[in-house]
């Protein structure tokens, strides 16, 4: 519960019922205890929210779509502007190296955060990338093909170059890719030696970072925008048969044979003596 509050990680929560920190109802909380909306629930003898009271909150007031700066600290810089909420820490989701920047998506839903991590790896993620010099086919090629220094290899979706103005011999170029970082983008590039000065991520998960979020501001996510985050899950259709459709077993006959046909032969009676 602490850890889909936003409380704490639940390697933390574990080491603070281990130490006595939790309570529940004024008794000490054990591991695996279940807990309702009408237990109490303390952290060093402070009241916590409860977790009904973070679903009555939703996705919408607990995810912020943010406009980080290439350079800007996360947690000391753009975390530290966002609205508190009772005490509950706010959480990255994959979030950018800390030279790069663009588009971050953080939460106070521990779970939330979890679940649209494991998303993220089967999603398709854009980044623009600003490199000294151009691409020529060959080391395009080389891009698209996705391979990396651990063996990994990166579906690479488009590869293609701005049509804003050059910054001098900088240009950039939009990547699309599946479930890639920006630390495995800025390998990509690095790779086909190219001096990569900056990485800004655009989308993720659908949502894209437009022009009305400035650089270090951020926004709480529309009500459409936290729909698409988590869409409902497929009604799984099964599908049932009749009993008309069912084949019926034929009725024994009485007085016959169950295999082969003709009458059960009888045995001879014994004479007595």
């Amino acid at each position: 519960m602490l850890a889909q509050a936003g409380l704490s990680s639940r390697r933390q929560a574990e080491e603070w019922i281990r130490a006595g920190r939790i309570t529940v109802n004024g008794e000490p909380a054990t591991l695996g205890q279940r807990v309702s909306g009408r237990d109490e629930i303390r952290v060093d003898g402070r009241i916590v929210r409860r977790a009904k009271a973070a679903d009555r909150e939703g996705p919408v007031g607990s995810v912020y779509l943010c406009h980080r700066s290439p350079g800007e600290d996360l947690r000391t810089g753009l975390i530290e502007r966002l609205p508190r909420r009772s005490g509950r820490r706010f959480l990255a989701v994959s979030p950018m190296p800390s030279i790069d920047g663009g588009l971050e998506l953080v939460t106070t839903d521990g779970a939330l955060a979890q679940r649209l991590q494991r998303r993220i790896r089967d999603s398709v993620v854009e980044f623009s990338v600003r490199v000294r010099g151009e691409l020529d086919e060959v080391r395009q090629a080389s891009i698209l093909a996705g391979q990396l220094d651990d063996g990994r290899v990166l579906v690479v979706q488009a590869l293609e170059g701005s049509t804003e103005e050059e910054e001098g011999s900088n240009r950039w170029y939009h990547l699309a890719v599946v479930g890639a970082s920006g630390k495995d983008v800025r390998q990509l590039f690095e790779r086909q030696g190219l001096l990569v000065s900056r990485v800004m991520r655009t989308s993720l998960l659908g949502l894209r970072l437009t022009r009305d979020v400035g650089r270090g501001h951020f926004r709480a996510l529309l009500p459409d925008e936290a729909r698409q985050l988590e869409p409902p899950a497929p009604v799984a259709v099964v599908e049932q048969t009749t009993a008309a459709a069912k084949p019926r077993r034929a009725p024994a006959q009485r007085g016959r044979r169950a295999r082969g046909t003709g009458p059960r032969p009888s045995r001879p009676r014994e004479r007595s003596p």
